[in-house]
């Protein structure tokens, strides 16, 4: 076993211990070389009405032992009034863990990186939902008025502007989540969707986007839809910081993470820092700030963390992606009859549920059909995705939901069964 593999598995070990405590994120990597800075860039101007910002960030590929970066750019929201909260990476005393990003209600705690463009550390000031239309704020966002005319003005002043893409440890934000961003990150949400996937995977198949070789500075900063790396994208204006690779060629050793908060820790991790820059009083600069999310495990491309909630290793789309369903234990009351009784009634709640899938598959099918008769846009095929793994995601909560419910109600009958009756007690002589 080589020195570097021996490190790796106690990084492993420590990893498992120190990241061991719940918390409200799930994460999926640690890596003891903290991410670049942010680089700075423009924002491609809004490709159409319900698209949402998500700024880009620095992910991490295992395979190369390297940071890469995952361009910005504009995604349909995978509902009415939802937000996105960006990912971030957070040093928990031995590692920097990555904490994705979702999509909910509310904006949650995304480490208090500053991405710009709204998203200046806490919450976002870029838009707002109204009677199921998101309106933009020209202030920060950068919107054609001629095509889209759901917009206002918000100003943002004294606006700080720093490059620095993680939380604790040397030199890192060092924000803590409020107990009510801790509650948006335990509440329901949706982690990152298809075309958000499609995004990463793109960017970690790109040579040009590892931190090694652009230096901190990307020729693909952020693109107006996902997955389009050809064509109307926005190069890196300039690089956030001075990019620090491993001292000496040595590989950072990272090892996978379980459910933990960063610490904002003094502990000196590796550095790779950014300096802040000067405050900027007035309209936030078009920059790009990046960060990784809270809460989530990313697709397994990336072998970053996606939200636990609502989560698998890869978001299932339609129900025929969907795992087999699972069914409560045999019954096994020691009582013959009671125990065929309950099985039918397993049986039956089987294949309702199997029906329920297949005629959603179907639904989802004819919908496809449909789009295809009509030669929709992208959007609109994003859109509809978006909403086919909405309804699995509902429909396999609902099922999980019903299956539970007959195991608890199962479950005191077959204990009654099995516990020997007590003997009967006769009151005492008055």
């Amino acid at each position: 076993m080589s020195v570097h593999t021996a490190f790796r598995w106690m990084l492993a070990a420590l990893a498992a211990v120190v990241l061991s405590a719940a918390a409200f994120a799930q994460v999926g990597i640690a890596v003891t070389i903290a991410p670049p800075p942010l680089p700075v860039y423009e924002q491609p101007v809004c490709p159409g009405d319900g698209y949402i910002w998500t700024p880009g960030y620095w992910a991490y590929d295992q395979d190369y032992d390297d940071y890469y970066w995952v361009p910005g750019t504009w995604v349909m929201a995978p509902e009415v009034g939802y937000f996105w909260t960006p990912p971030y990476w957070g040093w928990n005393g031995a590692a920097f863990a990555f904490y994705d990003g979702y999509w909910g209600p509310e904006v949650g705690f995304y480490g208090g990186v500053d991405y710009g463009f709204g998203y200046f550390g806490t919450g976002f000031v870029g838009g707002r939902w109204d009677n199921g239309h998101f309106f933009y704020n020209r202030a920060v966002m950068n919107v054609n008025e001629t095509n889209i005319h759901n917009v206002y003005v918000q100003n943002v002043t004294n606006v700080t502007v720093n490059h620095v893409s993680y939380n604790g440890g040397n030199g890192g934000i060092t924000a803590r989540p409020t107990p009510q961003q801790e509650t948006y990150a335990r509440a329901r949400h949706v982690p990152p969707v298809q075309a958000q996937q499609q995004q990463i995977q793109a960017a970690r198949g790109n040579r040009e986007l590892r931190a090694s070789v652009n230096q901190g500075k990307p020729a693909i900063a952020a693109t107006a839809k996902p997955g389009e790396f050809k064509g109307n994208v926005v190069a890196a204006r300039e690089a956030g910081g001075t990019y620090h690779p491993p001292a000496n060629g040595v590989r950072p050793a990272t090892a996978g993470a379980a459910n933990s908060r960063p610490n904002a820790s003094n502990e000196r991790p590796a550095e790779n820092n950014a300096h802040p820059a000067a405050e900027n009083n007035g309209r936030p600069a078009a920059k790009n700030t990046a960060r990784p999310a809270e809460n989530n495990a990313r697709p397994a491309t990336n072998n970053a963390a996606r939200p636990a909630v609502n989560s698998n290793a890869r978001q299932a789309v339609h129900p025929n992606d969907l795992p087999a369903a699972e069914r409560p234990p045999a019954p096994n009351t020691g009582n013959s009859k009671l125990d065929q009784k309950y099985q039918k009634q397993q049986d039956k709640m089987v294949a309702q549920q199997q029906k329920q899938r297949q005629k959603l598959q179907q639904q989802q099918d004819k919908e496809h059909a449909q789009q295809q008769k009509q030669q929709v846009n992208e959007a609109k095929q994003q859109q509809l995705e978006q909403r086919h793994q909405q309804q699995t995601s509902q429909l396999q909560q609902r099922q999980a939901q019903q299956t539970q419910r007959m195991q608890q109600k199962q479950q005191p009958a077959m204990h009654a069964q099995a516990a020997p009756a007590a003997p009967e007690r006769k009151p005492p002589h008055q």
